[in-house]
């Protein structure tokens, strides 16, 4: 007997989807140049990164964790290779005897970096069991302390030719960072879905207790997680810095909020053992697409920062009220 859908719930479970439809249609109506190719394009570019962010975000949420470190790696990352990828006679250049590293080099650098503070993530929450709010809040003043350390809080320019080409370029029209966004989703769908530890990792999810009596190594399966959220956070840090074109100890911050309120719109749950990659997806473009339509219409940027409070706070409100409904 099939299952009878309840109107009012699903109205109440999708409202914020529904309502951002609304006012994404009401926009592209009003302000022609909204539903423009040119303003599309804009948008894809840049929910590129923060879909990588929110990818390694959802790993943490599916396994009933969090990770409010993940806006400040983006940033040590964003500001380490901006550092590294300087030009030679780059005005103020912070490290004036730096060696011209391979592009591709200085990012395994910068991901290999945010591995060890995922990793220290990873012990703490798993082995320590410390509750994984306020361990990787401890961990975001630590990674910010380091950004001001590294670069004296001095902002960073003056990027190489290479570094900006493979963060602005196109291939066949489509910007590069469009394509590490597909690249990034396909690897991290497959592990989800295909591997023992997408498995394992949903298991947790879903109870931890049985999973661990089920014979799944829960705690290097969470360091894993930890480990891999890191590198995700490094990669979006060194995309965002060269799409800049500059980068200072305030990028990333709070991106590690917006990527929880979109893995949260997208359906992946705060109380584990839920979620897709194509709902982080959807979950981002729908954040961004309240962001840009907030712009299009003119509201002032303060007002902006509210509407998108009110979208986190009831994005997690609607996930919890799911949760105590299937109980």
């Amino acid at each position: 007997m099939s299952k009878k859908i309840n109107i009012k719930d699903t109205l109440i479970n999708n409202g914020i989807v529904l309502l951002l439809a609304v006012l994404v249609v009401y926009v592209s109506i009003n302000v022609p140049a909204f539903r423009s190719f040119a303003n599309l394009k804009n948008l894809a570019i840049n929910a590129a990164p923060r879909v990588i962010v929110a990818l390694g975000v959802s790993g943490c949420l599916i396994t009933k964790g969090t990770d409010l470190s993940a806006g400040r790696m983006v940033g040590l990352a964003g500001c380490l290779a901006g550092i590294m990828l300087q030009k030679p006679d780059a005005p103020g250049k912070i490290w004036p005897n730096f060696p011209q590293l391979n592009v591709f080099v200085v990012l395994l650098i910068c991901m290999a970096v945010c591995a060890v503070f995922g990793l220290i993530n990873g012990i703490v929450v798993a082995y320590l069991n410390v509750p994984a709010f306020i361990g990787t809040l401890g961990m975001q003043m630590i990674v910010y302390g380091i950004a001001l350390v590294v670069t004296n809080a001095v902002p960073i320019g003056g990027y190489r030719a290479d570094f900006t080409t493979v963060t602005q370029g196109n291939v066949a029209g489509i910007p590069l960072l469009f394509i590490y966004l597909v690249i990034a989703a396909a690897i991290i769908w497959f592990v989800y879905n295909y591997t023992r530890h997408g498995k394992y990792m949903y298991a947790i999810g879903g109870n931890e207790s049985a999973a661990e009596v089920s014979g799944v190594n829960v705690k290097k399966t969470k360091i894993i997680i930890y480990v891999t959220a890191a590198c995700l956070y490094a990669i979006a840090g060194f995309l965002f810095s060269g799409k800049s074109g500059g980068a200072s100890v305030n990028l990333g911050m709070s991106y590690e909020l917006e990527a929880i309120a979109a893995c949260t719109i997208g359906g992946v749950s705060v109380n584990g053992g839920i979620g897709r990659v194509s709902g982080v997806i959807i979950g981002v473009a729908v954040f961004e697409l309240l962001k840009s339509s907030l712009q299009f219409l003119g509201v002032n940027t303060n007002y902006q920062f509210i509407a998108q409070g009110i979208v986190i706070v009831v994005a997690i409100a609607l996930d919890i009220r799911k949760y105590i409904a299937k109980k």
